[in-house]
C-alpha cells in the first residue's frame, strides 16, 4: 500500500455523487436471458439450420440488397436490416423524409471520458433503429488515431486503446440493451483511407495486440457484441475478410466471440478464402462472392459444407437475438425507457466540448456585446463526410444558439459578420435550396420522384424512389427553387461522373460529360474536387428555378448499381481582406469577440486522408485580425480532428467543439454563457504542427504501409521523441478548480480524493497513468491505466475508487505468443491530464 497524502473528511452527499458517477460506466450488464431462453434460441437456430438446403444457405450469406439479408419464410426468418451509424441511424434510404437524430461525432463522445454517457447514446440509437425497422447498427468504429492525417479520424474515438475500449464498451452495451445489434469495426487496422481497399498494413505482433486489437478485445470481453465488421485492408499479407488467424483463432478462439462477421461493403473478394477465413456475410447483396458461387465451391470440394453451416448458424443466432427468427425469444423483450434525443444530443455536445485555453477567465462570458464571426457560425458543420452522414430534422448553428439564448439577457447583444469562409470551393446545394429528384425513362416520361436533403444524390442498390428501377431509369433531373441569401454572382457546378445539363433561372450554364479522373476510391470521386460549370448574377430573396439533368449510364453489367452525383453551389465571393477587416472592425467595439473556425467536407471525410492540418481558407488570418482588434477573443474550433492553431497564444480562450451534432449551437450557448461547463478532455493529443506528430505516413509504398513506430503513436510517441504538443492527451479545463488531496494505492485499486476549490459545482475526470520505474520491457514512458469521473459542489471533497486493470501491467510476449505480466516498481500517477500530474504513489508487483 502506498499513501500520497492524508485523506480529509468529506460530505456523505459528495461521496455518494462520486460513487454513482464512477459506477455508471461500470454498471453491471442486466442478467442475460435465463437458461431456458438461451436454450430456446439455440434450439430454434439448429432447427432452422436443419431445414435449409445448400443453395438457400449460400443465398442467405450473400445478402439481398444494399442493407439487408433475405427473408426465409420457410424457417420463419424475417429480413434482417442493417444501417449506417455511428452518430445516428440513417436507415435504408438516402433521404431526409425520415429524419435522424444527429449526435456529436465519435471523437466528441470519447472526449466526454464517460462510458456511461456512451451507453446512453447507444440506448438512443437503439431507439432510433427500432423506429426505422433496423436490426443492426454498423458501428462503433474503434480504429485508433494512429495519425492526425487519417480521413476518418472524426469517426474513431481516441489514440489510446484503453479509452477507446471503454467508450466502445459503453456504446455497444447501450445499443444492444435496446435489442439492436452492433458491428464493431473495422477489424482491424483500418487506420487510414489511402488505398484502403488494397493496402497491406505491416504490424509487428506486439503493437498489433497491445494497440490495434486491444479495443476489440475489451469490447468482446465486456460488452459481448453481436457483430464484427472486417475491414478492406490486409494485415501482414492477408486480406482481413480472409484472415483465418485473426478471425478464427484470435477473435473467435481466444476471445470467445460468438456473433456474426460481416464484410465492409464490397470488401469480400474470394469465395473460399472468405468463408474459410471466418467471414459470415458478404455485403452488399445480391451479387457477391457468396450465393451461387459459394454453393458451387462446396459442390466442387473447395469448401466444406460445415463452414457454410457455421456461418449460417452465426447469422441465425443474430436473427434470434434481434427477434426476427420465429420460435426464438429475442434477447431484449422490453425496450428501455424512451430517450429524449434532442436533449441527449445537447448534453453530449456540451460534455464533449474541450476548453484548452481560458486566460483571465474569459469564459464564461460576462454580459455585454458579443461580436460573432466565421462562416461556420452561420452554417455549422455538425458531422463528417461519408457513410457516417445522417439527415437531422434541424440544425442549431452557433448563430442560432446564441441568438436564442441572448434573447433572455437584456444586458447582452449579438452582432454577426462572415469574416472568412473555410472554403472557396463549390459544395452541394443546401441553404436556400428546395430540391426534388425526378426520374424519367427513355421516352422522357416521369417514372418516379423523391425529395432531396441537399443537392447531393446518392442512391446505392435499391435505394431508389418508389416505382423506379435501374432498368427503366434513363435520366434524373434535380430540380427546384433557390432563394439567394446574398445578391451578386453565384457559381454553380457538378460533382460526379457522366453527362450533365445545368440550367439556372432559365439559362443553360453548361452541358457536357465528366470523365473518370485519377480517383482510386469511389468516395474520393464522389467527394473529391468539384467542377464549376457557370456563373449567374442573382438577387437576394428573389427565387429562381434550378435544374441539373443527369444521363444515367448503362449499369446492367455493374454488380452494385449506384447513382452518385451532386448539384453544387457557391455564393458571391467578396474580397477576402475586406471581409476580415469588417470582422475586425465589428470586434473592436465589442466586449467579447467570438470567432468560429472550421474544416470542410473536402478536408475531413471518408475516402481520402488529409494532406495537412492547416485550417482551410483565410481563417487563421481572421483570428489574428480579430484578436489584434480585441484581446478578449474566444475561438471556437469546429473540427472533428486536430488542426494547427498558430494563433493559440494570442487569444483569450480556445474551445474545441468537434463535430457537435444537431444541437451543437444550443450546447455552445450553454457553455459560453455559463449555464453549463465544458466537460471534455482531449481523447487525442493536439499537435502544435503536423511535423511534430509521431506518425505522418499514410501512403503505402509498393502496396505496403509499415507501422514502424510500433507502440509509439499519440502521446506515447510524443514522449518518446521529447516533443511537447500544443495540448496534451487528457487536457481540458472547466469552470471550477480542483485540488488533488490524496492518492492511496492498495493492490489493484487506486483511491484518489479531490476537492472542488472553485465557486460552482463541477465534474472532474481523474486520470491514472502507470510509469515503470526501471523498465525492462521496452514500453512507453507511461500509459493510461484507468480513469473515473467525479462530481462535487463548491468546497466539497470526493473520493474516486479506481480499479487498475491487470492488462495495464502486461505486455504481449512475442516469443511466447501470450500475455506476460511484468513485475517491478510502477509510479501510479493521478492527475488532470498527461501533462498535469498532481499526485504519485509507487506500487510494487
Amino acid at each position: 500500500m502506498a499513501r500520497a497524502t492524508d485523506t480529509q473528511a468529506t460530505t456523505q452527499a459528495a461521496q455518494a455523487t462520486a460513487r454513482a458517477d464512477k459506477a455508471a460506466p461500470q454498471a453491471r450488464e442486466p442478467q442475460a436471458a435465463d437458461d431456458a431462453a438461451d436454450r430456446a434460441r439455440a434450439d430454434a437456430v439448429e432447427a432452422a439450420l436443419g431445414k435449409l438446403d445448400l443453395d438457400t444457405k449460400a443465398r442467405l450469406l450473400a445478402g439481398q440488397d444494399m442493407w439487408s439479408l433475405p427473408a426465409l419464410p420457410e424457417i420463419g426468418l424475417k429480413s434482417l436490416v442493417m444501417s449506417d451509424g455511428p452518430i445516428g441511424v440513417r436507415g435504408v434510404r438516402w433521404t431526409a423524409d425520415d429524419p435522424s437524430v444527429a449526435l456529436p461525432s465519435p471523437t466528441a463522445l470519447a472526449a466526454a471520458w464517460d462510458p456511461g454517457l456512451a451507453r446512453r447514446a447507444g440506448s438512443l440509437l437503439a431507439q432510433e433503429a427500432r423506429r426505422k425497422g433496423v436490426h443492426v447498427l454498423l458501428a462503433p468504429t474503434v480504429n485508433l488515431h494512429r495519425t492526425p492525417l487519417g480521413g476518418r479520424h472524426f469517426e474513431c474515438y481516441s489514440e489510446d486503446p484503453y479509452l477507446t475500449g471503454e467508450i466502445g464498451t459503453g456504446y455497444v452495451r447501450g445499443v444492444q440493451e435496446g435489442g439492436v445489434g452492433t458491428t464493431v469495426k473495422h477489424f482491424v487496422a483500418n487506420d487510414a483511407e489511402t488505398d484502403r481497399f488494397t493496402v497491406d498494413n505491416r504490424i509487428a505482433p506486439r503493437p498489433l495486440r497491445e494497440m490495434y486489437l486491444a479495443p476489440f478485445e475489451a469490447i468482446v470481453a465486456n460488452a459481448h457484441p453481436w457483430g464484427i465488421m472486417t475491414a478492406y485492408n490486409q494485415v501482414n499479407g492477408t486480406t482481413m475478410t480472409e484472415h483465418r488467424y485473426l478471425v478464427n483463432e484470435v477473435l473467435r478462439g481466444e476471445w470467445g466471440f460468438d456473433g456474426f462477421n460481416v464484410s465492409d461493403w464490397m470488401a469480400a473478394r474470394a469465395t473460399a478464402g472468405d468463408v474459410l477465413g471466418g467471414l459470415d456475410v458478404a455485403m452488399p447483396g445480391p451479387q457477391t462472392v457468396y450465393g451461387p458461387a459459394l454453393a458451387e465451391a462446396v459442390r466442387a470440394g473447395e469448401v466444406p459444407e460445415s463452414a457454410v453451416d457455421g456461418a449460417v448458424r452465426n447469422v441465425l443466432r443474430l436473427a434470434a437475438r434481434v427477434g426476427v427468427l420465429d420460435g426464438a425469444p429475442a434477447a431484449v423483450t422490453e425496450p428501455p425507457a424512451t430517450v429524449d434525443g434532442a436533449a441527449l444530443a445537447r448534453e453530449i455536445a456540451r460534455r464533449a466540448f474541450v476548453l484548452v485555453r481560458n486566460e483571465n477567465a474569459a469564459l464564461p462570458l460576462a454580459p455585454g456585446r458579443i461580436a460573432l464571426s466565421g462562416a461556420a457560425a452561420r452554417d455549422a458543420r455538425i458531422l463528417g463526410g461519408g457513410s457516417a452522414t445522417v439527415f437531422p430534422a434541424y440544425v442549431v448553428s452557433p448563430l442560432d444558439g446564441l441568438t436564442a439564448a441572448l434573447a433572455g439577457h437584456p444586458g447582452s447583444a449579438l452582432t454577426y459578420t462572415l469574416g472568412a469562409d473555410p472554403s472557396d470551393e463549390l459544395a452541394p446545394a443546401d441553404q436556400g435550396f428546395t430540391l426534388r429528384a425526378v426520374c424519367r425513362d427513355a421516352s422522357g416520361a416521369v417514372i418516379g420522384e423523391g425529395s432531396l436533403p441537399s443537392g447531393q444524390v446518392q442512391w446505392i442498390g435499391d435505394d431508389l424512389p418508389a416505382g423506379v428501377t435501374y432498368d427503366t431509369m434513363a435520366a434524373i433531373e434535380v430540380t427546384g427553387t433557390f432563394v439567394p441569401r446574398e445578391s451578386g454572382e453565384h457559381s454553380f457546378g457538378t460533382r460526379g461522373l457522366g453527362g450533365f445539363a445545368l440550367t439556372v433561372g432559365g439559362e443553360r450554364l453548361w452541358e457536357g460529360v465528366q470523365e473518370l479522373g485519377s480517383e482510386a476510391d469511389p468516395f474520393e470521386a464522389f467527394f473529391g474536387a468539384p467542377c464549376e460549370r457557370g456563373r449567374i448574377v442573382l438577387t437576394e430573396g428573389e427565387p429562381v428555378e434550378v435544374s441539373l439533368r443527369y444521363q444515367v449510364p448503362d449499369l446492367s453489367a455493374v454488380p452494385l448499381k449506384a447513382v452518385m452525383f451532386s448539384l453544387l453551389h457557391l455564393g458571391p465571393r467578396r474580397d477576402a481582406d475586406e471581409l476580415i477587416a469588417e470582422a475586425a472592425r465589428d470586434a473592436r467595439d465589442a466586449d467579447t469577440a467570438v470567432v468560429v473556425v472550421a474544416t470542410t467536407e473536402r478536408v475531413e471525410s471518408e475516402g481520402f486522408d488529409r494532406q495537412d492540418l492547416a485550417l482551410p481558407g483565410r481563417q487563421d488570418d481572421l483570428v489574428r485580425a480579430v484578436a489584434a482588434a480585441n484581446p478578449n477573443t474566444v475561438v471556437i474550433v469546429n473540427a472533428g480532428s486536430p488542426v494547427e492553431l498558430p494563433w493559440r497564444d494570442e487569444v483569450a480562450a480556445v474551445l474545441l467543439t468537434w463535430f457537435p451534432g444537431q444541437e451543437g449551437g444550443a450546447a455552445l450557448a450553454d457553455v459560453l454563457l455559463g449555464a453549463a461547463e465544458p466537460g471534455g478532455r482531449l481523447p487525442t493529443t493536439w499537435p502544435a504542427a503536423l511535423a511534430d506528430a509521431p506518425v505522418t505516413e499514410v501512403t503505402p509504398q509498393d502496396g505496403r504501409l509499415d507501422y514502424r513506430e510500433g507502440l509509439f503513436i499519440g502521446y506515447r510517441g510524443y514522449e518518446k521523441a521529447g516533443v511537447t504538443p500544443a495540448y496534451a492527451f487528457g487536457h481540458g479545463l472547466g469552470y471550477t478548480d480542483w485540488t488533488y488531496e490524496s492518492l492511496e494505492v492498495t493492490g489493484a485499486t487506486a483511491r484518489v480524493r479531490v476537492r472542488n476549490t472553485g465557486a460552482r459545482p463541477g465534474r472532474e475526470v481523474v486520470q491514472i497513468y502507470l510509469a515503470p520505474v526501471d523498465d525492462t520491457a521496452d514500453r512507453p514512458a507511461r500509459w493510461l491505466a484507468a480513469f473515473a469521473g467525479v462530481e462535487a459542489g463548491p468546497g466539497e471533497s470526493v473520493e474516486a475508487e479506481i480499479a487498475l486493470p491487470a492488462r495495464a501491467f502486461e505486455i504481449w510476449d512475442e516469443a511466447a505468443g501470450g500475455w506476460s505480466r511484468i513485475p517491478g516498481g510502477y509510479d501510479v500517477q493521478a492527475g488532470r491530464s498527461l501533462a498535469d500530474i498532481r499526485l504519485t504513489a509507487t506500487l510494487e508487483i
